[in-house]
C-alpha cells in the first residue's frame, strides 16, 4: 500500500510539469526583456559619450556657445542684419576688376561705421566737389565685415566707379602705396584734380594700411 501511494504521487508531479512549449516562451520573453535593457544602456552610454566629446570639442576651440541655442543664432543674425539700411545709402562703389559692388552712406549716418560698412571719413569730399577727395575705408581679413579684403588684387590703371546723385564718376588708380599703421595716414595725391582714396589693412601684414588712389576721368 505505501508503495501505490508513493507512485500516486510521482504521478501527480508528473502531471503537474510545464510543457516544453511553455518554458520555450518564458525563455523567449526573458532574453527579449534582458536584450532590451543591454541595448537601452549601451545607446545611453553612446549618447553621454557623444555629448561629452561635443562639449570638449566647443570647450577646446573657445566657442562660447557650448549647444547649438536657436534663439542665439536667430539673435545674431538678426544683429548682422540690423547693421545696414540699403535705403540710406548716399552713393554706391564700384571696382570692376574684383566684381566690387557696394553702398556707402552719407557721414552723418548711423551706419557710416567701419566695423559694420564701408566709413565715408570725416575728411571725405563728396564726388560732385571739384578738386574734392572721396575718402572711403574698410576692412580686410576674413570676417563677415571686410569688404576690402580683395582690394590688393587692383593695380595703377585700373578703374573705380561711383554712382552719385544720379550721376556716374569714373576714376582711375594712380597710385597705390603703403603707411605705417599709427592710427593716421598721409594722403598723397594731386590737390588740382578731383580724387577718390580708398584705404584698408595690408594684406598679410599686420603692421601697414594700403592706400589706393584715383584720379577723376570723366562725370557722366
Amino acid at each position: 500500500m505505501f508503495t501505490n501511494i508513493v507512485k500516486t504521487k510521482i504521478d501527480n508531479i508528473r502531471k503537474k510539469r510545464i510543457s516544453p512549449s511553455v518554458v520555450a516562451l518564458i525563455g523567449t520573453i526573458i532574453i527579449l526583456v534582458g536584450g532590451f535593457f543591454l541595448s537601452y544602456n549601451y545607446v545611453m552610454t553612446k549618447k553621454v559619450m557623444a555629448y561629452e566629446y561635443m562639449n570638449n570639442v566647443f570647450n577646446s576651440t573657445g566657442e562660447s556657445l557650448e549647444v547649438n541655442d536657436d534663439e542665439n543664432l536667430i539673435k545674431e543674425k538678426a544683429d548682422k542684419n540690423a547693421v545696414y539700411d540699403p535705403d540710406q545709402y548716399v552713393g554706391y562703389l564700384e571696382l570692376p576688376k574684383i566684381g566690387f559692388n557696394k553702398g556707402f552712406y552719407p557721414k552723418e549716418s548711423k551706419y557710416n561705421d567701419v566695423d559694420k560698412n564701408l566709413l565715408l571719413v570725416k575728411e571725405a569730399s563728396y564726388p560732385n566737389v571739384e578738386k574734392g577727395n572721396l575718402i572711403i575705408a574698410g576692412h580686410s581679413g576674413d570676417a563677415w565685415n571686410s569688404f576690402f579684403n580683395d582690394l590688393y588684387k587692383l593695380s595703377v590703371g585700373d578703374k573705380a566707379i561711383v554712382k552719385f546723385q544720379g550721376k556716374t564718376y569714373t576714376y582711375k588708380f594712380v597710385n597705390i602705396y603703403k603707411a605705417p599703421k599709427v592710427g593716421t595716414i598721409s594722403i598723397y595725391r594731386n590737390s588740382r584734380k578731383t580724387t577718390i582714396t580708398l584705404v584698408t589693412c595690408t594684406n598679410f601684414d599686420s603692421k601697414t594700411q594700403t592706400i589706393y588712389i584715383g584720379e577723376l576721368e570723366k562725370v557722366e
